[in-house]
């Protein structure tokens, strides 16, 4: 099913996540790895090398299960969905305190909290009656 909406957003998102991943290493020049405070990505997202890598490994994982199999698009498109859910949340308490080794900014929460229902939501209700298991 090619035209499942699961493997579309995948795709969609795991090619957007590694474009933000790749560019955030272009305003982090000079940050530590593990920074609380990072540079500006489009002059309001904070990101530090560690969270560029994890919207590298994000954005490749929702990539390759986009362009994989619907049951593969819908588990990491649900997975990522709710990993976000949590750190939307999670970010707001730990924003200004030495576990914030994210380098998150209220403009990231928001956008990980829009990401995890878009994700979760069609990870959850998207594609129904999509074969659950991998036929060869």
């Amino acid at each position: 099913m090619r035209t499942s909406p699961n493997r579309i957003l995948a795709t969609v998102f795991g090619a957007i996540y590694v474009l933000v991943g790749v560019l955030g290493f272009f305003v982090t020049g000079g940050v530590d790895f593990f920074a609380t405070e990072g540079g500006l990505l489009l002059g309001i997202f904070e990101v530090n090398p560690l969270h560029n890598v994890a919207h590298l490994l994000i954005g490749a994982a929702l990539l390759i299960a986009g362009l994989s199999t619907v049951p593969a698009a819908k588990a990491v498109n649900t997975t990522v969905g709710a990993v976000y859910l949590l750190l939307g949340i999670v970010g707001f308490f730990i924003a200004d305190t030495a576990l914030n080794i994210l380098a998150l900014n209220t403009a990231d929460h928001f956008l990980h909290l829009a990401s995890a229902i878009v994700l979760l939501g069609a990870g959850l209700a998207a594609d129904k009656h999509a074969p659950r298991t991998v036929t060869a």
